[in-house]
């Protein structure tokens, strides 16, 4: 009888110890996810920054040399 009780005491701290196994697992997975989710929004947010920054100095450098072209055109005349 003692050997049933030891048998059954067992199979409990071993399905105990498979179910803190799957918790730990699965919370290791859940902070893997995390982290990859919190990577590509960085990712993400980095990359809308460059376009933001090009597009603003593609402006910059546009109107810079439209405003040099009509300097230049003034000066020799082609344009009032």
């Amino acid at each position: 009888m003692a050997s049933k009780s030891f048998q059954d005491f067992k199979k409990q701290a071993e399905e105990a110890a498979q179910e803190a196994a799957n918790a730990a697992a699965n919370a290791a997975s859940d902070a893997a996810q995390q982290a990859v989710d919190q990577a590509a929004e960085a990712g993400q947010k980095a990359a809308e920054h460059l376009v933001k920054s090009t597009q603003e100095g593609i402006d910059k450098t546009t109107g810079q040399a439209a405003e040099a072209i009509s300097s230049f055109g003034k000066k020799y005349g082609f344009q009032k």
